[in-house]
Parts: C-alpha cells; structure tokens; sequence
C-alpha cells in the first residue's frame, strides 16, 4: 500500500504519565527509503559572507544555530521532524493550496522544518 498522508501529534500533561510530552509523526515517505536520526550542536557562524546548500538552493547563513535532533531522509539537507536545545518541536506536513506550482527550484517544506528547530 503507497502512503498518502503524513501526521503529527502532541500529548500533553494532565494526559501523560510524569507530566511528560510526546511529541511524534509518521512519514509518507517510502518504506525503503532510509530515515536518518541526527544531532547537530549549537553553532556560532563566523562565515557569515559564506552561503549554506539546502536541498536544492543556498541561503545566507545566519549568526547562530540552536542544537536540534533531526529524523529525516538521507538524501537532503532539511527533515520530517525535529526538536531543538529550547524543547521547539516541529513536524512536516502537506499542506494543499490554490498557487501554481513553481519550476524554479525553492526551499523545499522539509528544509523549513531544519531551518526553524
């Protein structure tokens, strides 16, 4: 069966045991494509001229990065999921819209997900 959907969810205390929160998604992704689990520290940037590769396009590099646990394919820059050093979680979704689709390469939903954590 192909996936179609992704989902995120949060359960919160009184709703949890401990007064701990679950944070968690599933993937739409292909069942056989790898899901990496990755940490990368916080980071003060001194390359700030220099310019950061995305998935499929580079940005500016900002000062300063949080550090974040990522789950995310192999194959490209940004992540399904991820949880920064501050407790922000944040999770991937499809969002359907009335725009037409652009040719140009762009930041993909995945990349913005690895921007904000």
């Amino acid at each position: 069966m192909e996936p179609f959907s992704c989902d995120t969810f949060v359960a919160l205390p009184p709703a949890t045991v401990d007064n701990r929160i679950i944070f968690g998604k599933n993937s739409d992704r292909l069942y056989d494509e790898v899901q990496e689990v990755v940490y990368f520290p916080a980071v003060v940037h001194d390359n700030l001229g220099e310019r950061l590769k995305c998935t499929y396009i580079e940005i500016d590099q900002v000062p300063e990065t949080y550090a974040v646990v990522l789950s995310r394919p192999a194959w490209l820059w940004g992540a399904e999921m991820g949880a920064n050093e501050h407790g922000v979680c944040i999770g991937n979704e499809a969002v359907w819209g009335r725009e037409e689709v652009c040719d140009e390469e762009a930041l993909l939903g995945m990349d913005l997900v690895r921007g904000s954590s």
